[in-house]
């Protein structure tokens, strides 16, 4: 599954706040997901099938139950993307702060020889 599908589970609040439960508390069932919503459980259902399609949750079958619980490899690969970009930003800003103190200096000595 690519990263951006990820990113496109990720970009709905509903689907962020399934993940944040389910990172708090741990496996749950379909049926106590939808419980903490007041949507419906059909759109709930939806939800999680993103988030499974995406690969961020791992669903289990018990009996007539589905469990779901995250999926830390996924979200593994979500937050090493995410690092990298940041470092990259970094770089950009290091940059930046070394060519505006050679500007600082350079007007500081004018304002010296002045």
């Amino acid at each position: 599954m690519l990263l951006m599908d990820k990113f496109k589970a990720l970009g709905e609040p509903t689907r962020r706040s399934i993940l944040e439960m389910l990172a708090s508390r741990g496996q749950m069932s379909a049926t106590a997901i939808a419980d903490q919503f007041q949507v419906s459980a059909p759109a709930i259902s939806q939800h999680v099938k993103v988030l499974r399609e995406a690969r961020l949750v791992q669903m289990e079958k018990r009996a007539q139950q589905h469990l779901y619980r995250i999926n830390p490899d996924a979200l593994h690969e979500v937050e090493d993307w995410a690092r990298q970009i940041s470092a990259l930003w970094d770089q950009r800003f290091d940059a930046l702060d070394k060519v505006l103190e050679r500007e600082k200096r350079k007007i500081q000595k004018k304002r010296k020889e002045k």
